[in-house]
């Protein structure tokens, strides 16, 4: 029989017929009407408990302990009759919650935005035209179209249907699919989870076949508004740097809070003056509070997941903002991730012979017939970029035979895991015939044995020179029933098609750039082994060995963890495969990111350390199980998400070990003075001033802070390293100390020269400077590179503490508030120089700790 391009066409315009009669019978709302149902219902979306207006920001740091000091110490200071400083510390409340307003709403706008981006959206009916809306913006009556790899958007009734299956588990709690009919749109509503339903419901997934629906109930009035309550109050789990910090920061508070109440002791009972000693107190209290480490573990992974995104890279959740810069091995797809996901027939086998596809050169009539039962074997309207692929081919044959009578598609096997094949068989009433395309080993397995081996042979010449790679078989003078397996049908060989699908220009330069950071890289496809080498090869990917799916269903968890050292491809992999690869690196300690964009990449996405799907082919269930979403499927994307992930990672480092640092020398300034007999010096107003300059410097300059050189040239850092370990945490107490000793030498050498207001004004100049210094000395590469590198919040920092200063020193309402008197100028220069010899003194460490 010729089946011929002629009988194709027919075919397709009797889809195209019955599509037109579809949109006629199902319009959907005009954009008006549902402009109007939007107004009046409201948006389809549940409460968004995660959002957090100005007034809950407002209430949250209102209850942090420092703000709780701060309004205590005010109070304190109305029974000493000194309402100027009462006044001056309510003014510190209102500026330090105006700032941590402004640090929360910057932290929650870059939230929102993510918030935005990664809002779902669907493909609804409006105006006899389909279009992609976001999922908030449906109303009842909406006509939505659903897919494989959809969530429902909102409870509806099945219109149509074309072999549906929902997965309602998050509903019911079952987690096998159920099948969907269609239903008349008043058809009475039921309970999720019962089988041949035209019910399907919001937040439940389709895993198979598709579905036009009209919508019934959205947001607060859908099945799952009802119990969306329950789901709001649900949290996820914090990550290990923030329960580490969390642990850290309540330590120091009950260790400042006992040294606090001992200081107070000593004091009331030495002079009697409680509530001076309760200031003293108040004072210690609030210098080693670490009330910024909060701040730091907020806004760096949510400013920096904003950066990610205007890049085109999408942080689902903040977690994963610490996991990436400890990836060791990406797994990765090959089409459309390194590919372009552009296919071009280039190449036809049949009889024993290869013959090049040239544009505008009609095929010999064999090859024709082999190009027709390939689109034979695809679906008419396939967004696959095999398939699209394959109608062009046909479609731009010069010259059009006699049509046969048309033919009509009676029975379709689609791809499955075990048999990576699609077959499709048709009937013109008198006879039918299959048409079969997909894998050279599972084609070839289904006809006769002595077609066998020359096809493989052929398809893995095909492969090694980079073309995917598909044999095409028919079988004629078929007759129903259909048997279960299509195995079982006659099959005859036609030949092999082979397509292109050209590298990204950009893949090597980034798989170069992993290479240098001691990242491996590894393919995972379903092409031919053959196929994956030729790719692997142009990408630059390490010459390491291939490990194909059948090999890997051969082996358990051990053997497939050994077997994965030094793979750098794994071909032939169905998606079930994807899960035992992720664990089995992870047994052999990797921190593994894992591309997909399937239902059935799911599982594997959720296992891996950091999920990543495709934000244009991927599915809703794939984006919804990853942390990351590449919003333009590209390789080099994820890894600009490595590089940003490690230059987050290295600024709440140098962040924090500044913040441990910055509080040692306030602490002793603190403590020491009222226990060696000397006027105190930093009370209240004192701590406050100083909380101005590290709160900003903490938050913001640190995350405006460049990438430091060599970031990418060094392995990745391990799993279970913190931000602050001990070693960094003791280094940092260190440099403080450091600070502290010079501090307090200082201040002891004003007192013996200078009245107490000049000592004390020449010291917290000193402490000023000497912060500054330790602000400088955290940022990259010693002093001359720090000053090299342009940082424009830190230098708006250190002109904004130098000008609070003077006006501390110079200005006489301040400087009475402080207690200060200004001192000389020669006095100032031994400020000053503190600051200078406590510098060097770091630096002269750091190049000793660089030699070693």
């Amino acid at each position: 029989m010729d089946k011929n391009i002629a009988a194709m066409d027919v075919n397709d315009a009797a889809a195209d017929r019955r599509d037109a009669a579809t949109r006629h019978r199902h319009d959907g709302l005009s954009g008006a009407e549902a402009a109007r149902r939007l107004a009046a219902d409201g948006p389809n979306a549940l409460p968004d408990r995660t959002r957090r207006g100005w007034r809950i920001i407002l209430g949250e740091a209102a209850r942090e302990p420092m703000f709780l000091l701060l309004l205590g110490a005010a109070l304190l200071y109305l029974p000493l009759g000194e309402p100027r400083e009462s006044i001056f510390l309510l003014l510190m409340v209102v500026l330090m919650v105006g700032l941590a307003l402004f640090q929360e709403g910057r932290t929650e706008r870059a939230l929102q935005a993510l918030r935005d981006l990664s809002a779902p959206t669907a493909t609804v009916v409006r105006d006899g035209r389909r279009e992609r809306v976001p999922a908030p913006d449906i109303v009842r009556g909406d006509i939505v179209v659903l897919t494989e790899g959809d969530r429902v958007p909102a409870d509806a009734v099945v219109v149509e249907t074309s072999g549906m299956l929902a997965d309602e588990s998050l509903l019911t709690g079952e987690s096998v699919p159920v099948g969907k009919r269609a239903g008349a749109p008043d058809t009475p509503p039921v309970q999720p989870g019962g089988a041949d339903l035209p019910w399907v419901f919001a937040g439940t997934l389709v895993v198979q076949g598709d579905a036009l629906v009209q919508v019934v109930a959205t947001g607060e009035h859908s099945e799952l508004g009802r119990i969306g309550a329950a789901l709001g109050a649900i949290r996820p789990p914090s990550g290990r740097l923030q329960r580490e910090t969390h642990i850290l920061a309540r330590r120091l508070a009950m260790l400042g809070l006992t040294v606090s109440l001992l200081l107070v002791l000593l004091l009331g009972w030495r002079s009697g003056d409680w509530l001076q000693a309760l200031l003293a107190g108040v004072a210690l209290s609030m210098s080693v509070m670490p009330a910024e480490f909060p701040v730091i573990l907020t806004v760096f992974p949510a400013i920096g997941a904003w950066r990610l995104a205007r890049n085109r890279v999408l942080t689902r959740r903040l977690a994963a903002i610490e996991v990436l810069g400890s990836t060791s091995i990406l797994c990765v797809d090959k089409t459309g991730t390194l590919t372009e996901n552009r296919m071009a027939l280039r190449r036809l086998w049949h009889a024993g012979a290869g013959h090049d596809v040239t544009a505008g050169v009609a095929l010999a009539p064999a090859l024709r017939e082999l190009l027709e039962a390939a689109v034979r074997a695809s679906r008419p309207h396939s967004a696959d970029p095999i398939e699209e692929a394959l109608r062009q081919a046909l479609a731009a044959q010069p010259g059009r035979p006699a049509p046969d009578p048309p033919a009509d598609m009676v029975r379709e096997y689609g791809l499955m895991a075990h048999r990576p094949a699609m077959i499709r068989i048709w009937s013109d009433g008198r006879t039918s015939f299959a048409a079969a395309k997909g894998s050279p080993e599972t084609i070839a397995a289904m006809c006769p044995d002595g077609e066998r081996a020359p096809v493989l042979a052929a398809a893995a010449d095909m492969a090694r020179a980079g073309l995917r790679v598909l044999a095409v078989a028919e079988a004629c003078g078929i007759a129903p029933p259909w048997p279960d397996d299509p195995a079982a049908l006659p099959y005859r060989l036609l030949g092999l098609v082979g397509l292109a699908d050209p590298l990204r220009a950009d893949i090597p330069d980034a798989v170069a750039e992993c290479r240098g950071a001691g990242v491996r890289v590894l393919m995972v496809t379903g092409d031919h082994p053959e196929t994956a080498r030729a790719i692997a090869r142009q990408a630059g990917l390490a010459d390491g060995a291939t490990v194909t799916g059948p090999e890997i269903a051969c082996l358990d968890e051990d053997g497939l963890a050994a077997r994965l050292d030094g793979v750098s491809v794994c071909a032939r992999i169905v998606p079930g495969q994807k899960l035992a690869i992720v664990r089995a690196l992870q047994r052999r300690g990797a921190v593994v990111a894992m591309t997909g964009d399937g239902v059935n990449d799911a599982p594997a996405l959720r296992a891996a350390d950091v999920g990543v799907a495709m934000g244009r082919r991927g599915t809703d269930v794939a984006r919804e199980a990853a942390e990351l979403t590449l919003l333009d499927d590209r390789f080099p994307s994820l890894v600009l998400a490595l590089r940003a992930g490690r230059r987050i990672f290295s600024n709440m480092r140098k962040s924090m070990r500044y913040v441990a640092a910055a509080h040692v020398p306030i602490t002793v300034l603190a403590l020491l003075p009222p226990l060696l007999g000397w006027p105190v010096l930093l009370y209240p107003p004192h701590i406050v001033f100083l909380e101005l300059v590290i709160d900003p410097a903490c938050s913001l300059a640190f995350e405006n802070e460049p990438e430091e050189p060599g970031l990418m040239r060094r392995p990745p850092r391990p799993r279970d390293e913190s931000v602050l370990d001990r070693r960094a945490l003791l280094a940092a107490l260190l440099r403080g100390l450091w600070a502290a000793l010079l501090l307090a030498a200082c201040y002891g050498w004003a007192l013996v020269r200078l009245p107490a207001e000049q000592a004390g004004a020449t010291a917290f100049a000193a402490l000023i400077l000497c912060n500054l210094g330790l602000l400088l000395h955290q940022r990259q590469g010693g002093i001359g590179a720090a000053l090299r590198t342009a940082n424009p919040v830190f230098a708006a920092i250190g002109l904004g503490a130098l000008a609070l200063l003077a006006a501390a020193l110079w200005w006489p309402a301040v400087a009475d508030l402080f207690r200060f008197a200004p001192p000389p100028a020669s006095w100032l220069g031994l400020s000053l120089l503190t600051a200078v010899v406590m510098l060097l003194g770091l630096e002269a460490t750091r190049g000793a700790g660089a030699r070693r």
